[in-house]
């Protein structure tokens, strides 16, 4: 079953709970910066951990010492939904770890 896209005032509001994460066209998105390459290496690592655990995945992009991502969800034709928001969750509570600032 296809996830529910989520209204825009539901996207507004579900962002009001992850600072650094905005609405970027028809998908959240954040970039971290690290203390060096090793750690921004090791962010994406953990993140495509993530995204396999959850079968839900990301456009993902690697600096020299930052990490960007950006989310929406395919079954439910690009929109945002709350498959997104948990993803988007665990990769903040993992950001942390590495050292993101």
């Amino acid at each position: 079953m296809p996830a529910e896209p989520l209204t825009r005032q539901e996207t507004e509001d579900r962002l009001r709970e992850l600072p650094g994460w905005s609405l970027d066209g028809d998908r959240i998105a954040r970039s971290y910066r690290f203390p060096g390459h090793f750690a921004a290496t090791a962010m994406v690592v953990h993140i495509a951990q993530i995204q396999e655990e959850l079968g839900h995945h990301s456009e993902l992009t690697l600096g020299y010492n930052t990490v960007a991502l950006s989310v929406h969800t395919h079954d439910a034709g690009g929109a945002v939904t709350a498959k997104d928001f948990e993803l988007a969750r665990r990769v903040e509570d993992a950001a942390t770890g590495h050292g993101a600032g």
